[in-house]
């Protein structure tokens, strides 16, 4: 249950699913019910095959590019810290003419990659589950908060009207921030992790 609630709370942290949905639904403005209903549940499939792919082989792929664990431990920490420093500073990222920049197909990019699986949620995935298979945990845990995360964020995007009227911009840019400073706690101990495994 401890790794459940841990990486839960990690993947909804760099997730975002209320942020996405509110920037989903200023990407689907003018679309019908049923577009916006396909974009959403595509994007969702997707993102979570490509999860549960780096989840399972990750590791194996940065072994075969002769990378250590210890230095991807680093450079993950380093790049979910610059995540959640943008997260805690940055102003809301929401631009009214986003529907501009809109394509046809928006379910592989923008929502899949870089919004919904980008690479800091794909970088906490291999650490998670690599951390895992060095201490001979069960990966049941971190795939249910997989599940369970990439649920809600389904649910978030086909509820985004509903959200921006009850939370809206202001309540968003309160959560994100909250939410921010407990990614950076988790970026530090990622690096210092990796530190003690080139120590020992």
């Amino acid at each position: 249950m401890d790794s459940f609630i841990n990486a839960f709370l990690a993947y909804f942290v760099m997730v975002d699913p209320i942020g996405i949905s509110l920037i989903f639904n200023a990407l689907i403005a003018g679309k019908t019910v049923a577009y916006g209903r396909t974009m959403a549940v595509r994007a969702v499939l997707l993102s979570t095959l490509l999860v549960l792919i780096f989840a399972f082989w990750g590791v194996n792929l940065l072994t075969a590019l002769g990378i250590e664990m210890e230095s991807f431990k680093i450079a993950g920490g380093l790049l979910i810290f610059y995540t959640a420093f943008g997260m805690i500073t940055k102003p809301d990222a929401l631009k009214e003419d986003s529907r501009n920049e809109l394509f046809e197909d928006i379910s592989v990019f923008p929502l899949t990659i870089p919004m919904i699986a980008g690479p800091g949620c794909l970088t906490l995935t291999v650490l998670l589950f690599s951390d895992a298979r060095d201490q001979g945990g069960s990966f049941l845990p971190l795939v249910a908060a997989v599940i369970s995360i990439f649920t809600i964020m389904l649910i978030s995007l086909l509820l985004s009207s509903s959200i921006i009227r009850i939370i809206g911009r202001t309540g968003n840019n309160i959560l994100k921030r909250l939410l921010g400073v407990l990614l950076a706690s988790l970026a530090i101990q990622f690096i210092v992790d990796g530190v003690k495994g080139f120590l020992n």
